[in-house]
């Protein structure tokens, strides 16, 4: 129930790309390869809202929230959809001057943007790309949207207790990869794993074929391919990690190419057992930097797999 190891690239005579231009353009293939998931598109999701700049004098009335949501309810880093506040304030001044906040579980500010001169019962969104002040990428947590007049820190007051909005969601920097039911491989499926000539370089997790996988990090699609033991596999170089990931024994090409963007919780294709394969499962990698086949080495990846698997 497991595979029995891949030698290193060099060693293959040759390998075959499968070109999925023509078949993507037919309606439902994208569908198809991702086990019902359509497969959004590589184009970057929209852009974090700018900053904005405090008012030099700012001024706001009683401000009260007229209405406000936050979605979705849990974002990853780098992934298609990015937390997003949109919210409209009533007030008694026809003008105001706003600082929304990016909250963490402590209450510490994460991130904070300024809306000057917004006029009550105007709808106002703002979207988060999930890093902090500094640009780096904000911890896994739990986080919220604050909007409050510039000069105070005293939070908008809701319309009703009845109708306080809940601006709170979570958001992770990686995504567990398999959607569906699984079981971790132990014995010969585990990292280090004796096979001929080498040690396994991954963790087989085993899933019914046809199970929806995902990209536990987004990034850039280093290779998208067959190889006789890997089978369909897919190589993403993480966004901001410095670590590569593969995915091995898709039951189909994945409609993914090399160059292309994916982000995080992005469909990739489906868990197969193609290749060198005995059973239907996942044989996934981390390779660190300079990454895969480049000079970085595999570790294991169960330690990880189990933390994402835990929120995802």
């Amino acid at each position: 129930m497991q595979d029995k190891g891949f030698p290193r690239p060099g060693a293959f005579p040759a390998i075959a790309i499968f070109v999925l231009g023509a078949l993507l353009a037919l309606p439902g293939i994208a569908a198809a390869t991702t086990g019902g998931a359509p497969t959004p598109s590589g184009s970057p999701p929209p852009p974090s809202s700018p900053a904005g700049a405090p008012s030099p004098e700012p001024s706001a009335g009683a401000i009260t929230l007229l209405a406000a949501e936050s979605a979705p309810h849990k974002s990853f880093y780098f992934g298609y959809r990015t937390p997003r506040l949109s919210f409209t304030i009533e007030s008694d001044q026809p003008q105001n001057d706003l600082r929304i906040d990016v909250l963490g579980s402590s209450g510490e500010v994460v991130k904070t943007y300024y809306r000057n001169d917004v006029a009550p019962g105007v709808a106002i969104s703002v979207r988060w790309d999930g890093t902090n002040a500094e640009g780096k990428p904000a911890p896994n947590g739990r986080y919220s949207f604050r909007v409050s007049p510039q000069g105070t820190e005293t939070a908008a007051r809701p319309a009703t207790q009845s109708s306080a909005p809940t601006l709170g969601f979570d958001f992770y920097g990686y995504a567990f990869p398999i959607l569906g039911a699984h079981e971790f491989a132990m014995g010969a499926g585990r990292f280090g794993a004796a096979r001929t000539g080498h040690t396994h370089e991954g963790q087989d997790t085993m899933a019914a074929c046809g199970t929806p996988l995902v990209a536990a990090r987004g990034g850039a699609v280093q290779y998208s391919g067959y190889q006789s033991a890997a089978g369909n596999y897919i190589v993403i170089d993480g966004k901001g990690t410095g670590f590569d990931f593969m995915y091995a024994h898709l039951a189909e090409p994945s409609p993914l190419q090399a160059g292309e963007t994916v982000r995080t919780g992005q469909p990739i294709g489906i868990v197969g057992d193609t290749g060198d394969a005995q059973g239907c499962h996942l044989h996934f990698e981390i390779w660190t930097a300079p990454g895969w086949y480049e000079g970085g080495s595999p570790i294991d990846p169960l330690p990880y797999l189990e933390k994402w698997d835990q929120y995802s």
